[in-house]
């Protein structure tokens, strides 16, 4: 993914975190507004989160932030 779209979830999963705990799971849908704007860049959050990681719709907040930290 590139840095741009990686700092933002970073900052979503932060927020979470920081709002509703540790344990708050999010889906890749929570960093896009709910207006199909960038078609392209979901797909590609999409395939990070789906083909790459095979990860459940809902993850844990920490755990998808720890993973993008690794790949910056």
């Amino acid at each position: 993914m590139n840095t741009i779209i990686s700092q933002k979830i970073i900052t979503v999963c932060n927020e979470k975190i920081a709002k509703k705990g540790e344990n708050v799971g999010l889906s890749f849908y929570a960093f896009f507004t709910n207006k199909n704007d960038n078609p392209a860049l979901l797909m590609e959050v999409a395939q990070w989160w789906i083909m790459k990681h095979q990860l459940d719709h809902f993850e844990k907040a920490t755990k998808i932030r720890d993973m993008v930290q690794k790949e910056l």
